[in-house]
């Protein structure tokens, strides 16, 4: 059930009249399901320098490539997606150290 919301924060490269490049940075709040790293997925990801803590599952067709999410209050950073079928994306996200 989806009953949490999720801030999904997209990243734009901008380029003005100068050539000055500067990030915008848009906010999109969806609503999702949160999962809980299995122990295997855990140890496995640490083996690479990866620390999993949260999975969050969300509609596949809101999902625009985000590698920053915010869920209550907390910064997160995307390590991996996972498409399981049509509608449904997984996000296996570590918190973000910006």
């Amino acid at each position: 059930m989806y009953n949490h919301e999720l801030v999904l924060i997209k990243q734009t490269v901008v380029t003005d009249d100068l050539g000055n490049q500067t990030i915008e940075e848009s906010r999109n709040t969806v609503l999702c399901k949160v999962n809980s790293i299995g122990r295997n997925e855990f140890y496995e990801a640490a083996t690479h320098g990866m620390k999993p803590e949260i999975e969050f599952v969300i509609h596949g067709y809101e999902y625009e490539d985000e590698q920053q999410v915010v869920f209550e209050g907390a910064e997160y950073k995307v390590i991996r997606t996972y498409k399981e079928d049509f509608e449904e994306v997984e996000l296996t996200c570590e918190k973000s150290d910006r």
